[in-house]
C-alpha cells in the first residue's frame, strides 16, 4: 500500500496524488504540512530531513521531492505514453515537469500567495504586479507549446501535464485580469476534467 504524506493545499502534493489517481494506485493520504503540522516532528524528519511534504512510502521505499516522486510512480506503474521509455522522449517530458516549478510557478508564486493567502489589507500590490508580469511571459511560452498539440508532450497525456496542470490551475484561478491564452485554456479544460483530477483542481483556490 502506498502512503502519501501531505495536504491538498500544496501543489506539490496535488501532483503526487493526481499521479497516483491516474495510475489507479491504492494509497493512504496522511495529512501533514501547513495547518496539519507533523513536519517538525522527529518521526517525520526521519522520513524527510527537510521537513517538507510530500513524502511517500511505497512498500518500504521512502522518497521525497515531488517531481522525483512523480517520476518514480510514473516509471514504476505507468505506460510508455504516460512516461516514455525512450531516453530522449522522456527528457522532453522531464523538461516540462521541471519548468513548471522552476520557471512558471517561481514567477507566479508571489502573486498567488499575495492574492490567495494574504489578507487584503496586507497585500503588496507592487509585488503582485511584478509577479504577474513575469508569469505572463511563461504563460505565453506554454500557450505556444500547446498551439499544435493536444497535450504538452504531444498527442498523449503524460506526467508533464500533471506537473503543469496544478500550476496552470493556480494561474487560471488567480482573481486578477490576465492575457487570454486560448491554447493553454483549451488544454487546461481538457486535463482538469479528467476523473483523476476532479477532487484536486478545485475552486476557489486554496
Amino acid at each position: 500500500m502506498l502512503t502519501i504524506w501531505g495536504g491538498l493545499k500544496s501543489n506539490n502534493v496535488q501532483k503526487v496524488v493526481w499521479t497516483a489517481n491516474e495510475l489507479a494506485l491504492k494509497y493512504v493520504l496522511v495529512p501533514a504540512g501547513m495547518e496539519h503540522g507533523m513536519t517538525g516532528s522527529a518521526e517525520f524528519r526521519a522520513l524527510n530531513p527537510n521537513g517538507l511534504v510530500p513524502v511517500i512510502d511505497d512498500g518500504g521505499f521512502v522518497l521525497w521531492e515531488s517531481n522525483a516522486i512523480v517520476r518514480y510512480l510514473a516509471a514504476m506503474y505507468g505506460d510508455a505514453n504516460f512516461f516514455p521509455k525512450d531516453i530522449r522522449a522522456r527528457a522532453l517530458i522531464d523538461r516540462w515537469m521541471d519548468w513548471a516549478n522552476l520557471q512558471f510557478y517561481s514567477a507566479m508564486g508571489p502573486a498567488f500567495h499575495q492574492l490567495v493567502r494574504t489578507e487584503a489589507e496586507k497585500r503588496n500590490q507592487n509585488l503582485i504586479e511584478e509577479s504577474l508580469a513575469k508569469a505572463e511571459k511563461f504563460a505565453e511560452i506554454l500557450d505556444r507549446q500547446l498551439s499544435d498539440r493536444q497535450f504538452v508532450g504531444g498527442e498523449h497525456f503524460s506526467a508533464a501535464d500533471i506537473c503543469l496542470g496544478v500550476i496552470a490551475h493556480r494561474w487560471i484561478g488567480l482573481p486578477t485580469k490576465k492575457t487570454i491564452r486560448p491554447n493553454l485554456e483549451r488544454w487546461y479544460r481538457t486535463v482538469s476534467q479528467r476523473d483523476a483530477a476532479k477532487d484536486i483542481l478545485v475552486f476557489p483556490l486554496r
